[in-house]
């Protein structure tokens, strides 16, 4: 949509009371399946075990590290995360499953603008065991219901290596909008990186929102915890 000025040229949409948005602070966000809360030191060798054991190298693919050989080498690489500007990093931690309460992931906002209402997740990160569970879901979700929701944000990004195929289709299972591919965006590892790049705005926010939340719902799931209905089937045509 767009107006048209005094010139006869079109411009955008007024937006009524538009004010910079709050920072994202690093809360604790309790979910009925797992708890993000801030990264720090104190979750490291959960994520040492769970994230950079000998079958974990696909993990790291597509990271701009190599998989950790020691606790030591993780410290670093999430030490640097902490130690970024304008990034701030979360640890999940399901609390089902195999081992509730430990650490099995991470995930941050960057690209944090908020003057203009923008995020992004990135640096997201799912141990094996958390992958394709309600705890991975649910995770993404409470960041994004934050940034909608509490801080008022208008646009949540996600951004993907273009070969990393399980991103894209959880982006888009998620209920993300493809926008496009930076090609030649960066170089990762000595290797070309094409970029997707997918959002969610706040004007498609309350779809997603509500099949997120029809999707975890509790009848959603029989007694071995196995979905009724697919995520995608409650976004409808």
């Amino acid at each position: 949509m767009s107006d048209v000025n005094e010139f006869g040229q079109q411009v955008g949409d007024v937006i009524p009371g538009w004010e910079p948005r709050p920072w994202p602070e690093p809360v604790a966000i309790e979910g009925r399946h797992v708890r993000v809360v801030p990264l720090s030191s104190a979750w490291y060798a959960d994520l040492f075990e769970a994230c950079c054991g000998p079958d974990d190298d696909p993990l790291w693919t597509y990271r701009p590290i190599e998989r950790p050989r020691s606790l030591q080498d993780l410290w670093m690489h999430l030490a640097d995360h902490l130690g970024t500007p304008g990034m701030e990093t979360w640890a999940l931690v399901p609390t089902e499953g195999e081992a509730p309460g430990r650490a099995a992931g991470v995930a941050a906002f960057m690209r944090i603008e908020p003057l203009h209402g923008q995020v992004e997740v990135a640096g997201v990160l799912f141990a094996q065991r958390l992958q394709r569970t309600r705890a991975a879901t649910e995770a993404i979700h409470l960041l994004m219901r934050y940034a909608f929701d509490e801080l008022g944000y208008r646009r949540f990004e996600w951004k993907c290596d273009s070969l990393n195929e399980p991103s894209r289709v959880a982006a888009a299972r998620l209920g993300f909008t493809y926008e496009g591919r930076f090609r030649n965006h960066i170089v990762t590892k000595g290797r070309n990186r094409d970029t997707d790049w997918f959002s969610v705005t706040a004007e498609e926010w309350p779809v997603v929102r509500a099949a997120h939340e029809q999707w975890l719902d509790p009848t959603n799931f029989d007694a071995d915890g196995q979905q009724v209905r697919a995520l995608r089937e409650f976004f409808g045509d």
